[in-house]
Parts: C-alpha cells; sequence; structure tokens
C-alpha cells in the first residue's frame, strides 16, 4: 500500500479560498505537499518546478488572467500532464456549468464553499481514480 501523501496542486486568485484549502489540507488532512499556485501563461513551468509530480490539480474556475478551462488546456497540451486528475472548484453548480465541466475534460468538480467534512473523503476517492462530482 502507498502510504506516500499525495502531492496536490491548487490554482485560485482568491486569498480568503486560499486561507481555507491551506487550513483544511494542513490541519484537517495533516498533509503538507499543497502547493498552490498562480494562473498565469507559464501555468506548467511552474508545475514542473515543484519537483513532484502532483497526483491531484484542483482548479478554481473564475480566475484571472486565465480561467480554470484556460489552464486545464495549458496542461492538457503538456504529454507529461496530459493523464493528470483535474478537479474543478467552482460556486457555479447549475447543471449547464456541470455539463461544460465535464464536457471540457475535468475529472470532476466539488463546489464552493469548501465542506469541510466532506474534502478529506473526496480526495481520497478522487486519489482512487474515481470521478467525483460534489456538487451540493
Amino acid at each position: 500500500m502507498d502510504c506516500r501523501q499525495p502531492v496536490l496542486v491548487y490554482v485560485e486568485d482568491d486569498e480568503a479560498s486560499i486561507v481555507v484549502m491551506k487550513a483544511i489540507v494542513e490541519k484537517v488532512m495533516k498533509l503538507n505537499t499543497l502547493h498552490v499556485l498562480q494562473s498565469r501563461a507559464d501555468f506548467v513551468q511552474q508545475v514542473k518546478q515543484l519537483g513532484a509530480k502532483p497526483d491531484i490539480f484542483l482548479f478554481d474556475i473564475q480566475m484571472k488572467p486565465y480561467d480554470g478551462f484556460a489552464l486545464l488546456s495549458m496542461l492538457r497540451d503538456d504529454p507529461e500532464f496530459s493523464g493528470s486528475r483535474v478537479v474543478a472548484l467552482t460556486a457555479s453548480v447549475m447543471s449547464e456549468e456541470v455539463a461544460r465541466l465535464k464536457q471540457r475534460g475535468f475529472d470532476g468538480a466539488i463546489a464552493k464553499p469548501l465542506n469541510i467534512a466532506a474534502f478529506p473523503d473526496l480526495i481520497a476517492k478522487i486519489m482512487n481514480g474515481e470521478s467525483i462530482w460534489y456538487i451540493v
């Protein structure tokens, strides 16, 4: 059994959301493998400089200058990350938005604000290869 901590990359431009994510991952899940990155043109280069290949990418959808869809395209265009697990974090959970996320190639979505009690289990399921569409 792999006891290695999952490496998570979180791309978000809202400082309050970053604080919440860090608290959940570090204090609730007891992980020290969260990398918070910025939405920018050299996003894939940022990821490559981390050293360890991320297990899960968590993308906010509504960001500037590049939204979650643009970042997903950048990631999928790189052969090293084309099969990476990418989950959208979004406050927009209308059925049309969820359908768009699926159509564009996200491996799942988690509604914001994050459910602190459910989040660790959702990450575990994603690590086990499940697609998670937690849009409650």
